[in-house]
């Protein structure tokens, strides 16, 4: 019994620390969907109907420029390749560079002109470039949607114009910009206030004005059309924590950006990220292997969410033998790491080996004696 009282109370200590509500004394903010969540442990600080479904406009682009940037990623694109624009592409209305038909351009270039101008000209000549055609592409985009657990969004198409049936959530916005977010060269473009192209004859200024105005800013997207009125996934980091705040159909563009500064104000000044992903650890002795050492390392990153002032009170304590006999296997565990708060265990997780080492043969021996008594 007294094992289980244990268990729960170290349960509910954990949550308190990483689970906040926020009934009384929260932020109060004028659009009548929002949320705010923390990046790294994808904690939700702050909700208002996350849930509602409505037109996200030029938001949808994030899922466009998240598969653009698997694409470079895994090899398919690269910034320098070169995307030729159709009468299809060159069609679109709302926000657009003006590509011409055939004109030509970089994925780098396309890739600043739909981050911070939200062409809509470039998406479509992307999507094309990538799927083969603008179906194919949103298709993908659906299909990455539903792999992230946006369960409540359907796109109709790759740049947020009107369209029947075209409608996400706070929450799922808040998931694919939290996955785009992973891509750090993203920043290059998200934090541009001001750039251009065509070798400088074609001024571009980003829609977000939260990166001129706001100085913790680091993107993300915004949106506006008549009918989904005015929306924004802004994101912003201080002290190595970065928070993802939407709203949603906010009735002006200034009440967005105060509703979203509102938010990202709130999480900074309630709430510090504790990462253990730093510590440094000593390789460890491995005995007759063909390596003198091995090195560990923690099974998983250790980050906690918790109320700002406490982060310098969590101690992140290490457990690790001194040596380990050959062979050592690779993820094999070498120890233990707990983040501790006024002598109660937060979190834990295994220390494991970080390369296998076989065990010395003869050979390797015989060498080791050599070697001992050449540096003699």
């Amino acid at each position: 019994m007294k094992r289980i009282i244990s268990l729960i109370t170290a349960a509910v200590i954990m949550i308190s620390c990483t689970v906040f509500t926020y009934a009384e004394g929260g932020p109060e903010i004028t659009a009548p969907s929002a949320i705010l969540v923390e990046k790294t442990t994808g904690r939700v600080l702050y909700e208002k109907n996350p849930d509602e479904k409505m037109r996200p406009a030029s938001v949808t682009k994030i899922m466009t420029i998240l598969l653009i940037m698997e694409a470079i990623e895994n090899g398919q694109l690269s910034y320098n390749d070169t995307v030729t624009a159709s009468a299809y592409a060159t069609s679109m209305g709302g926000s657009q560079v003006y590509l011409k038909e055939n004109e030509q351009m970089s994925v780098d270039d396309m890739l600043k002109c739909i981050v911070v101008a939200s062409a809509n000209d470039a998406c479509v000549a992307m999507a094309e470039h990538i799927a083969g055609s603008v179906d194919e592409f949103v298709a993908r985009m659906n299909e990455r949607a539903q792999q992230l657990g946006m369960t409540n969004t359907s796109f109709k198409n790759c740049t947020g114009l009107e369209a029947e049936g075209h409608l996400t959530t706070a929450r799922d916005i808040s998931m694919m910009s939290r996955e785009l977010l992973k891509h750090d060269d993203i920043k290059n473009y998200t934090k541009i206030w001001m750039d251009s192209i065509r070798d400088g004859q074609f001024g571009l200024t980003n829609t977000n004005k939260l990166i001129r105005f706001y100085d913790k800013a680091t993107g993300l997207k915004t949106g506006y059309t008549k009918e989904s009125m005015y929306c924004i996934s802004a994101t912003a980091e201080d002290n190595g924590m970065e928070l993802i705040a939407v709203i949603m159909a906010a009735p002006s563009s200034d009440e967005r950006n105060a509703d979203a500064k509102t938010l990202l104000n709130y999480g900074f000044s309630k709430y510090a990220l504790y990462s253990a992903d730093k510590q440094e650890l000593t390789p460890i002795k491995v005995i007759k292997g063909k390596a003198e050492t091995v090195q560990p390392q923690m099974q998983q990153m250790m980050n906690l969410l918790v109320e700002k002032g406490t982060e310098k009170d969590i101690k992140c304590e290490i457990t690790m033998c001194e040596d380990v006999m050959a062979p050592v296997e690779k993820g094999q565990k070498l120890g233990e790491a707990k983040l501790t708060l006024n002598g109660e265990t937060l979190a834990s997780c295994d220390i494991e080996a970080q390369e296998a080492v076989p065990k010395a043969g003869v050979f390797d021996i015989f060498m080791e004696i050599i070697n001992y008594f050449l540096i003699l």
